[in-house]
């Protein structure tokens, strides 16, 4: 999934959501090890320090365990992961029933 990112709202905010969007899809498996800082500023063409802050939010938040040794990993925690895809199914319908 390529990153699409807009300039309508800042940037590690979007950050956050498609890397909630991944971990949801799939794409970022339950326990996988998450590529470097580095890696994913270039492959979403922002800057590391805008990368760097996005994943602290989502350390912050218990989605993401850093070990300082291996780096970073997303949760083993399942129900965290189906509380998130039950909160963006919910966001979704909201959106549109206020569509209707």
């Amino acid at each position: 999934m390529a990153w699409e990112l807009k300039n309508d709202r800042p940037i590690y905010i979007q950050l956050i959501e498609q890397i909630h969007y991944r971990i949801i899809s799939g794409e970022y498996e339950s326990g996988s090890k998450l590529p470097s800082v580095r890696d994913l500023a270039a492959e979403a063409s922002v800057n590391p320090n805008t990368m760097q802050k996005a994943l602290s939010e989502l350390e912050h938040s218990g989605l993401l365990v850093t070990n300082r040794t291996s780096g970073r990993f997303i949760t083993e925690d399942q129900s965290m992961i189906q509380k998130m895809k039950l909160e963006l199914a919910k966001e979704q319908l909201e959106n549109f029933l206020e569509q209707l």
